[in-house]
């Protein structure tokens, strides 16, 4: 009888020494479930080589450390006229992945003159897929996928930035 309850003890312990390693692993598996809200920081205008304007859009700006590697990380949804401008100290081969974007994506790489450089066309919500620039990039314009198709945009044009 004795030997019966160790057993269920140490059965019983062990569980809960499982479970407890399970619960301590939990808290770096959590996801931000808060709803992120958009924070008008700018505006821009995305115009074509002869100077027309293909969109306005109003932006959050992403210029330091922090808030380029979040990005738009975990956002349910991007309205239409609105994107995301990554500002980076110096011009340089850049690479964006989708890790817990929720968001399909086109990212359009502007060099120092905001000059469009080139554009990773829907990029794939949590693909860990490296969308490069084909050029140097100090900027990156992260907009709902498929508006760079339809505002026909193509390397050569230029964005215009107006901070608040």
């Amino acid at each position: 009888m004795v030997r019966k309850y160790s057993l269920l003890s140490l059965l019983l312990l062990g569980g809960f020494f499982i479970g407890c390693k399970e619960e301590m692993k939990s808290p770096g598996k959590q996801v931000n479930t808060q709803l992120i809200e958009f924070k008008k920081e700018g505006e821009v205008y995305l115009t074509n080589t002869s100077g027309d304007t293909l969109a306005h859009l109003e932006v959050e700006i992403a210029d330091d450390t922090y808030q380029r590697e979040t990005g738009l990380m975990y956002r349910q949804s991007l309205q239409e006229n609105r994107g995301m401008l990554f500002i980076f100290d110096t011009e340089a081969q850049r690479g964006f992945y989708m890790k817990n974007t929720n968001i399909p994506l086109d990212l359009i790489f502007l060099d120092s003159d905001l000059k469009v450089v080139s554009i990773g066309k829907d990029a794939k919500p949590h693909s860990l897929e490296t969308i490069p620039s084909n050029e140097p990039a100090q900027y990156v314009l992260e907009v709902n996928a498929g508006l760079s198709d339809q505002w026909k945009l193509e390397p050569g044009d230029r964005l215009n930035l107006i901070r608040n």
